[in-house]
């Protein structure tokens, strides 16, 4: 329920599930809440999606009931309080202060106008390639550009990346390829599992999966704004990729990793050793979103309209070349993001539009050609304009 004071807002914070809802009425004056983004190796396999991004919650500690969330022991003076049902991270709490405030995920804020402002990129040097800091250079309604650290911009010694870092010829590059199998590890490694690239040499062009490059073969991924990943993952933008399941192996375990979507979840059912911690949420009654039951972390989105075909969050795969993984994926940059209506009304909907832009800023840079579903769906929204 809204404030009926006119110089304060309830801010609202829930889970995918909404079993964990958490409310608390902040001045308006206090707005835009500053928000910490680090993309640490650590926090990419976390959410998987490329980064974390949280503010404070203005509340004290010893009045948040946090009993429903279960615990995941991040670092030696940090836990994560997540949702064990829908996976969805909710706050960071330190475990050497009682009464530090309750760090708490964007993702899962309500959409209010000018409610968060993004600081700093920090551990941004994990990410090899820039990650997700790419299109977040001017995040903010502002339009300032956002500084980005090597490491934490605390430290004194903090070195900020310019910003051409890294330079085009430490990227692999719009075609050339890096590896044909990249480890999908949570971050507790409690989900072990490779995805291959899979040979589509001889299929003719026409035939070919529509994740699936034409040209260079690579798989699709894409940027999503819907308020279903966005819960989920605590973060306000999502990435995946997607592969056919035939694709898929074990990391350390043998035998044949299920070709369906039902298979996979009677192999989870049963808790079988291969799967580890892999679990699963029916968010509705067609769709099932995996993650891992000890540390949260967004594995597989799946749909009974495509049961053969997973979508992978990009955040959990481990390629060589970096975050990314541009030597095995073909990135959507500058397009639409997906299901981006989810974010109007609220500071979202400028969020999303600038990260459309600084992706677009980017792809030309380096000099990257228009992703192939790119310039399929503008030819298709095209022609619907003209009909």
């Amino acid at each position: 329920m809204a404030s009926t004071n006119k110089d304060t807002i309830t801010l609202t914070a829930h889970c995918l599930c909404k079993a964990n809802v958490y409310t608390t009425d902040i001045l308006k004056s206090e707005l835009p809440l500053s928000a910490h983004t680090c993309h640490c190796t650590s926090c990419r396999h976390l959410t998987g999606a490329l980064y974390t991004s949280e503010t404070r919650w203005p509340e004290p500690r010893s009045n948040v009931d946090v009993s429903k969330l279960k615990i995941y022991k991040f670092s030696s003076r940090i836990n994560l309080l997540f949702c064990p049902t829908c996976s969805t991270p909710v706050f960071w709490a330190t475990s050497s202060d009682e009464n530090r405030l309750l760090g708490v995920f964007t993702g899962v804020l309500t959409n209010h106008d000018d409610l968060v402002k993004f600081s700093n990129h920090d551990f941004v040097g994990d990410t090899l390639d820039g990650g997700a800091s790419v299109w977040l250079r001017h995040p903010n309604a502002d339009g300032t550009e956002v500084k980005r650290f090597k490491l934490d911009s605390d430290t004194k010694d903090a070195e900020e990346l310019p910003e051409d870092w890294p330079s085009p010829a430490e990227l692999t590059g719009y075609e050339a390829k890096k590896e044909d199998a990249v480890p999908i590890r949570c971050r507790c490694k409690g989900v072990d599992l490779v995805l291959h690239r899979g040979d589509y040499s001889g299929v003719k062009k026409e035939e070919l999966p529509f994740n699936i490059d034409p040209k260079t073969h690579k798989l699709l991924a894409d940027f999503c704004g819907c308020d279903s990943c966005r819960l989920q993952s605590g973060i306000d933008t999502f990435y995946w990729t997607f592969s056919e399941m035939k694709h898929i192996s074990f990391g350390s375990h043998n035998g044949l990793f299920p070709t369906n979507k039902t298979e996979l979840k009677k192999l989870v059912d049963a808790q079988g050793p291969s799967v580890g911690t892999l679990t699963y949420y029916a968010s509705s009654p067609h769709v099932d979103r995996f993650f891992c039951s000890t540390c949260s972390a967004c594995i597989f989105f799946t749909s009974d309209n495509r049961p053969e075909l997973l979508d992978i969050a990009v955040g959990v795969l481990d390629a060589s070349d970096g975050a990314r993984a541009e030597g095995l994926l073909s990135w959507t940059y500058g397009a639409e993001l997906s299901y981006r209506e989810d974010g109007d009304g609220g500071w979202r909907e400028g969020l999303f539009t600038r990260v459309e832009t600084d992706a677009e800023d980017y792809r030309k840079a380096r000099g990257y050609p228009k992703n192939w579903k790119r310039i399929s769906d503008e030819d298709a929204a095209l022609n619907d304009t003209e009909k």
